[in-house]
């Protein structure tokens, strides 16, 4: 029979191996602390730590999808709005996101809100609403110097979604109705010149020839006959009548 003392050892060595052994996946690392100092990072694949000696923090490279609250923001031209976005962030140099920071993922969050806010404070709506991909790209140099230090590289951020005041949403409606009567007013005007234009060159071929005004007449005759109509009423012009006395 196997002594107690000699079980109770087997259980303990047994445990000490377990806290030894670390398998971190291909997207994961490990930073490892020795005594309280970092003595490197290591990862993927197998790890073997010293028992109570070292400590490991496990930090993921994987790209984080983070949504940024919405913030009331007031622009340029005094006008408030709530602005929600995403940010996509990656781990670069896990030592810096463990050492350099308590939370890089809290951290990150609040820089995005703050920098958020602050960017689009200086931006009149207009340009809110039109110039988003050159708000995205600078959101995103901002916030990425920022997290640097940290080990952390910001990829992406867009802006999602920009509420406006009730008052607000119906000035641009009416705005972009105006615009839109606008344009169709520029283009019936365009084509009324187009026309008239036209109309001159044709009068001016006319008067040049008599015998063309007498074509157009006789057309005109052709065309009404084809509708089979009982009575026609056709005014005859002086200089026609000249025209067939000749």
């Amino acid at each position: 029979m196997i002594p107690t003392y000699l079980i109770t050892i087997l259980v303990i060595v047994f445990f000490i191996i377990i806290n030894a052994i670390r398998i971190l996946r291909e997207y994961e690392r490990g930073v490892i602390f020795r005594l309280g100092r970092v003595i490197g990072v290591k990862g993927p694949g197998l790890i073997l730590l010293i028992p109570i000696v070292d400590k490991m923090v496990k930090v993921s490279l994987r790209t984080v999808t983070m949504d940024v609250p919405p913030q009331d923001v007031i622009t340029k031209d005094n006008v408030t709005v709530k602005v929600n976005a995403v940010i996509y962030f990656a781990v670069m140099d896990a030592n810096k996101a463990i050492i350099n920071v308590e939370d890089f993922l809290y951290a990150t969050s609040q820089i995005a809100q703050t920098t958020l806010r602050s960017v689009l404070g200086e931006v009149d709506l207009d340009e809110l609403l039109s110039a988003r991909e050159a708000i995205n790209q600078k959101l995103q140099h901002i916030i990425d110097d920022q997290t640097e230090p940290w080990g952390i590289k910001v990829s992406v951020v867009e802006v999602k979604n920009v509420d406006l005041p009730e008052n607000m949403t119906r000035a641009i409606a009416r705005q972009a109705e105006a615009e839109r009567e606008r344009r169709a007013k520029v283009i019936h005007a365009e084509g009324e010149y187009q026309a008239s234009e036209k109309l001159a060159s044709a009068a001016h071929v006319i008067a040049s020839e008599e015998s063309a005004l007498q074509l157009r007449y006789l057309q005109t005759l052709t065309e009404i006959a084809s509708e089979k109509n009982s009575t026609i009423v056709f005014p005859l012009p002086i200089e026609f009548m000249k025209g067939l006395l000749k």
